[in-house]
């Protein structure tokens, strides 16, 4: 789609900080740096994955890497700071109890965003 309308894809990948997922008191010191490298490791993957396929398909691509509590929060920032005409997320389609205590990143940026959305599923 990006390629039709000559537009710029920004690709943004959010992680949440350690004390999100963990609370810091049960994370060795010493392990914090690994849990904080892999996290960045994953990230950079995905970003390189997004950068690869833009450039596969003659698309320019901006990459943003973000880190925080609420990612769909940081999703609708960059869209906002970027001007995006459009935000193209993917549905993991949780249900039942797990959808609902974990809530869906995809839902809230569906239900925050002024900046029109395009979920893939």
């Amino acid at each position: 789609m990006a390629k039709i309308f000559q537009a710029t894809v920004v690709g943004v990948t959010v992680t949440q900080p350690v004390h999100s997922a963990v609370p810091l008191s049960l994370v060795p010191k010493t392990l914090m740096g690994t849990i904080q490298a892999e996290i960045a490791k994953m990230a950079n993957e995905k970003l390189s994955l997004i950068e690869k396929l833009a450039d596969a398909a003659g698309v320019q691509a901006e990459l943003v890497r973000k880190s925080s509590d609420h990612p769909w929060e940081a999703i609708i920032d960059t869209a906002k700071d970027k001007a995006c005409d459009l935000i193209v997320m993917a549905s993991q389609a949780r249900r039942g109890v797990s959808g609902f205590l974990l809530g869906s990143q995809t839902q809230k940026v569906l239900t925050h965003s002024s900046v029109p959305v395009l979920v893939v599923r």
